[in-house]
C-alpha cells in the first residue's frame, strides 16, 4: 500500500474513533406522530394559537456536553411565542405554549424514589419506575417556577432540577442542565419519562400545579378538553411509551398507559423508558 493511501485511512480511523467517543453517553428516544391526545380522547383548545402538533412529542435527545447535559425536545409543529414571552413581567424563554416535565429514575432500584408526579399532573409511576429527579423545561423564567415550587411542591424542591438555559428554534426546545444536579448520572443508565403539557401563565386554578394547565371535560379557548373535571385524568397530552422507538404500536401503548378511572379515582400509571 502506498503512503498516499495510508494517510487517508489513518485519518478516517481517527475520525471514526473520535466520533464514537463523543457520542458514548448520548441517548435518543422517538415517539410516533399523531398521539397528542393523552389517553385517546383529548382535544385541542379552540383558539388558533394552539396549532395541531404543537403538543405532539416526536423525539427526546440527551447529550453529554462536558459538565452539562443538553436535552432537546422535538414536537410536530413549529415552536411559537404567540404571547410574546419577552414582555412578560419576568421575561421568558422564547416560546409560550408548552410545558415539559422530564422524570428520571437515577438509581434504577425498584421501590426507590417517588411514585407520584408533581402536583397537578395527576399521574403515578410504577414501582419499578419511581423517580429521583424531575427537570422542568418551561417558557417561564426560573424565578417564576421557583415561586410555584415553594407554594405547591416545597417537600420535593431538592428533587426538582431547573435548566441553566432554555431556548427554542424550529420544532425543538433545548435545555442545558448541570450533571451535578442529577448526581452525575450516566444518561444511558437513566430511566426517562417526559410529560408534554400546556403552559399556564396566570396560575388561575389552584390544582394546576407548577404552571401547567389542567385538562377539562370540554375544550375551551385556552383549555384542552376530553378529560374529566375531577382529579383523576392526566393533565398532559403526550408521553413516551413502549420501547420509545416511534413505532405505531406505541400509540396503543400510550392509550393503555394513560388509562384512568374517575369513578374509582385511579390515575394513569407511567413507566420509564431506557436508552441503549
Amino acid at each position: 500500500m502506498t503512503p498516499t493511501r495510508v494517510v487517508p485511512l489513518l485519518f478516517l480511523t481517527l475520525a471514526l474513533g473520535l466520533a464514537g467517543s463523543a457520542a458514548a453517553g448520548d441517548v435518543a428516544f422517538k415517539d410516533p406522530k399523531g398521539d397528542d391526545f393523552g389517553p385517546g380522547t383529548y382535544k385541542y383548545p379552540t383558539k388558533v394559537d394552539y396549532k395541531k402538533g404543537s403538543f405532539d412529542l416526536t423525539d427526546l435527545e440527551i447529550k453529554e456536553k462536558g459538565s452539562d447535559l443538553e436535552i432537546t425536545i422535538g414536537v410536530n409543529a413549529a415552536i411559537e411565542d404567540p404571547w410574546d414571552s419577552a414582555k412578560w413581567p419576568t421575561p421568558g424563554n422564547g416560546f409560550s405554549l408548552q410545558m415539559f416535565q422530564i422524570y428520571l429514575d437515577v438509581d434504577g432500584k425498584p421501590g426507590s424514589g417517588e411514585t407520584s408526579s408533581l402536583p397537578g399532573m395527576n399521574a403515578t409511576f410504577a414501582d419499578d419506575s419511581r423517580w429521583e429527579k424531575v427537570i422542568i423545561v418551561s417558557p417561564q423564567a426560573n424565578k417564576e417556577i421557583v415561586s410555584r415550587i415553594d407554594q405547591k411542591a416545597k417537600a420535593l424542591k431538592e428533587k426538582i432540577v431547573l435548566p441553566t438555559k432554555v431556548s427554542a428554534k424550529g420544532k425543538k426546545v433545548t435545555a442545558l442542565v448541570r450533571k451535578a444536579d442529577l448526581g452525575g448520572a450516566d444518561p444511558k443508565k437513566l430511566g426517562v419519562q417526559i410529560l408534554v403539557s400546556s403552559n399556564e401563565g396566570f396560575d388561575s386554578q389552584p390544582q394546576n400545579g407548577i404552571l401547567a394547565r389542567t385538562v377539562n371535560e370540554f375544550e375551551g379557548e385556552h383549555r384542552f378538553g376530553g378529560g374529566d373535571d375531577g382529579d383523576s385524568d392526566p393533565h398532559f397530552l403526550d408521553v413516551l411509551a413502549g420501547q420509545a422507538k416511534g413505532g405505531d404500536d406505541e400509540i396503543a401503548a400510550q392509550k393503555e398507559q394513560l388509562k384512568y378511572d374517575a369513578t374509582k379515582k385511579q390515575r394513569a400509571v407511567l413507566k420509564m423508558v431506557h436508552g441503549s
